[in-house]
């Protein structure tokens, strides 16, 4: 159990580290690669459901790991999910206010280690983790929240994936899961994986040429990053 406060701390430290999306223009959502990627993963989201042939986004029970400030939950509320139904989960305070600011008050955020909250098992129809597991660079931690996160799942929900598959040799408080790693942490699950998401270097470069340009390179798999993953836990 010592390893893991010490984790804790350093994801902190990696967070603290970086530059704030609300004041860095590489992130804001009037950036034509910020908003493409955006509707991109929306787009994807929405297929996927309509895949998996799920009907009522209002009755589903959606769990979200490292919710930030609130953006994902937004979105998510925006397609049809209700407050009542969803919970949030959040490490670091001044985000978690951020949250609280921006979401309704019927939408519970639980501020703190995700390890250590008070989640019932099975009560989940779906977890969903964006760009958490590439800021976790101790494999025990994350095989931790992979197991509460399975844990909290009802039989037949599912773990909704998002998360960078490549190393950034420009910032080392991260590392990118591939696919081989999402199934290891998820060894009993049904995995299925889209590659999402034009590079964002790629997407910043071309879009100060273009914003039509974003779709044209997103064309080629090889220049997407990310994955977006259904990761179901079987029925007994």
């Amino acid at each position: 159990m010592s390893e893991q406060p010490s984790e804790t701390d350093a994801i902190r430290a990696r967070y603290a580290r970086r530059p704030e999306a609300v004041h860095d223009p590489r992130y804001r959502m009037l950036n034509p690669a910020v908003w493409q990627s955006v509707q991109e993963r929306q787009r994807v989201i929405l297929r996927l459901f309509a895949r998996e042939r799920v009907a009522h986004l209002s009755t589903l029970r959606l769990l979200e790991v490292g919710c930030g400030s609130g953006g994902n939950l937004l979105e998510l509320l925006r397609l049809g999910f209700m407050p009542e139904h969803l919970t949030a989960i959040e490490l670091l305070p001044e985000r978690c206010a951020q949250a609280r600011h921006v979401l309704p008050a019927a939408l519970n955020v639980i501020e703190g280690d995700a390890l250590q909250a008070d989640v019932a098992a099975a009560s989940q129809d779906v977890v969903f983790v964006s760009t958490v597991f590439s800021s976790l660079l101790d494999d025990a931690f994350q095989q931790r929240l992979a197991d509460a996160m399975w844990r909290w799942l009802r039989p037949g929900g599912a773990v909704l994936w998002y998360d960078f598959t490549y190393d950034n040799p420009r910032n080392p408080d991260v590392r990118g899961v591939p696919l081989s790693r999402v199934r290891a942490l998820f060894p009993k699950a049904r995995v299925t994986a889209r590659r999402v998401t034009l590079a964002p270097p790629i997407a910043r470069a071309v879009c100060r040429l273009h914003p039509a340009l974003y779709t044209l390179f997103n064309a080629l798999p090889p220049l997407r990053t990310h994955l977006l993953c259904w990761i179901v836990k079987p029925l007994p």
